[in-house]
């Protein structure tokens, strides 16, 4: 069953632009939450526990491995490459 994508925007203050490090903020995940039922956490970019080391480990794992450029033609990082610094990806 197809879904309508949900519409987050920088302006509304649903997401962080690129210089902030990318990401959903907390209005961001409360709004897509509600409306597809799933439930998005907020980063562990510094696990303060084991069970966000591994989410963090996986979170790095899935998105170095994403296609995509890290910077666009101007030479400046993408989403991908903000959203891997702001989690502490090596």
């Amino acid at each position: 069953m197809a879904t309508k994508p949900v519409s987050l925007a920088v302006g509304r203050g649903e997401k962080l632009p690129v210089s902030k490090g990318a990401g959903l903020t907390a209005k961001g995940r409360a709004k897509y939450n509600a409306a597809t039922g799933s439930n998005l956490k907020a980063p562990a970019p510094n696990p303060k526990t084991a069970k966000d080391a591994a989410r963090r480990k996986s979170f790095c794992s899935r998105m170095s491995g994403m296609p995509g450029p890290m910077k666009d033609e101007q030479g400046r990082p993408t989403r991908k490459a903000a959203s891997l610094k702001r989690w502490n990806c090596k």
